[in-house]
């Protein structure tokens, strides 16, 4: 006797932003949830199709792999291009030999939203247009109010003790 499929996340309207993918059924903390897909492709080329300056909107499909690549949803993606920011995420994004693959951080629950914290970089010191264009709307108790990356203190670090690359 075979085992029918049951699929395990959901794209759906979400509260935070646009869609959002749910859960389906119960997800275990440490559990490997979805690789985020999409074409890749080079930063220069990447700054080509998105350029910050010129769009009216913050594109959050682009994933940093490496110092090379970068992971463009909107091309050739799946249902991981739709996980949401958070600032008080139940998993996280990890980078496996060049996959990005999200992960639960916390049991999750069946109709629960997946979020990560997406650690978007700028260029340069940010201001106020930067914090407004990035604005997060996770709704967390800790919300920081940005999607963008504490900035880094004098020690190194970010203030969160992770490190690494993240969504653009």
């Amino acid at each position: 006797m075979s085992r029918r499929y049951r699929p395990l996340l959901s794209v759906r309207n979400s509260r935070i932003q646009g869609r959002g993918v749910f859960a389906l059924r119960r997800i275990r903390k440490g559990q490997r949830v979805i690789e985020y897909l999409g074409e890749r492709i080079s930063h220069d080329e990447a700054e080509e199709r998105y350029d910050e300056y010129t769009h009216d909107f913050a594109h959050t499909f682009l994933f940093t792999v490496d110092e090379k690549t970068v992971i463009d949803g909107a091309r050739r993606g799946n249902a991981a291009r739709f996980i949401n920011h958070s600032c008080d995420p139940n998993c996280e994004s990890l980078n496996d030999d060049g996959h990005i693959v999200i992960e639960a951080i916390k049991n999750i629950q069946p109709g629960v939203e997946l979020t990560y914290d997406y650690h978007l970089d700028c260029e340069g010191p940010y201001g106020r247009a930067w914090r407004k264009r990035y604005a997060c709307l996770c709704g967390s108790r800790i919300c920081r109010g940005t999607l963008l990356r504490p900035p880094k203190r004098r020690n190194g670090h970010n203030g969160n003790g992770r490190s690494g690359n993240g969504k653009r």
